[in-house]
């Protein structure tokens, strides 16, 4: 019974982080990569989840290996993808205006393409700029770096970008 439950515990985390990778993907716009692991992700599930149900043994142990397999595999699965599959991400920073002009030095000097526009808050009069940046989500910390040590208080907004055309990405 224990090789039964390590058996399923461990293909639910590979079905699943399979099911999280191919979900990740098949948001950002891909289609044959997503669809060729979706195979291997509904073959695992298939013949674990009959083997689950199928089974003589009548232990508690079973559904509970299977559904911390469940949860494992969508903590690895999100690792994974936030870690290690490659993304682009839009990131819009607000900031007082003074001091501006040294954090988008730093920012181009860094390798990335920002646009600036200038805003106005029409009830207090207060000045700010909204810089955008497009860039691989595995160079965001170096831009947060930068960002933060010109403005703790920024305010920071990140988004994932399906498209790009033209520009500057780093």
């Amino acid at each position: 019974m224990l090789l039964l439950c390590l058996k399923i515990f461990f293909a639910r985390i590979i079905d699943v982080t399979l099911g999280t990778i191919r979900t990740v993907l098949v948001v950002r716009g891909r289609r044959f990569t997503p669809a060729f692991i979706a195979f291997f992700e509904v073959l695992i599930w298939f013949l674990v989840a009959r083997e689950a149900l199928t089974t003589d043994v009548t232990s508690i142990l079973i559904p509970v290996c299977y559904a911390g397999g469940y949860a494992t595999g969508t903590f690895i699965g999100g690792f994974i993808s936030n870690n290690f599959v490659e993304g682009l991400i839009g990131v819009q920073v607000t900031t007082k205006t003074n001091g501006v002009k040294k954090m988008l030095d730093e920012i181009r000097n860094a390798g990335f393409g920002v646009s600036a526009v200038d805003l106005k808050n029409p009830q207090d009069n207060e000045k700010k700029t909204m810089l955008m940046i497009q860039l691989n989500k595995s160079k965001l910390k170096i831009l947060t770096h930068i960002v933060r040590s010109n403005d703790p208080d920024a305010f920071v907004v990140i988004n994932d970008t399906k498209y790009v055309q033209n520009g500057i990405i780093k």
